[in-house]
């Protein structure tokens, strides 16, 4: 059974506890800056062992000094879900060990 698609205010709610974390269209969003591509590739690498943990996954972008993340949940038909939340905490738990600026 996929999982429920959050309400607007339970997206709200949840995004009050995720600083850096926004509702951009229907995907949550974040942009995290490193010291360089070095930092900036390895904190990609580690976000994916944690997708594949959770079995969910965003959609990365690894620039030069930056890694963006937007995602939603496909099962959900491309809604917002606890498991995008999941995600989001799991990486934020993370990031400050690469140095996240």
């Amino acid at each position: 059974m996929p999982p429920e698609p959050l309400s607007q205010k339970e997206i709200e709610e949840r995004l009050a506890e995720l600083p850096g974390w926004s509702l951009d269209g229907d995907r949550i969003t974040r942009v995290y800056r490193l010291a360089d591509h070095f930092a900036a590739t390895a904190l990609v690498i580690h976000i994916a062992q944690v997708q594949e943990e959770l079995g969910h996954h965003s959609d990365l972008t690894l620039g030069y000094n930056t890694v963006a993340l937007a995602v939603n949940t496909h099962s959900a038909g491309g809604a917002v879900t606890e498991q995008d939340f999941e995600l989001a905490r799991r990486v934020e738990a993370l990031a400050p060990g690469h140095g996240v600026r």
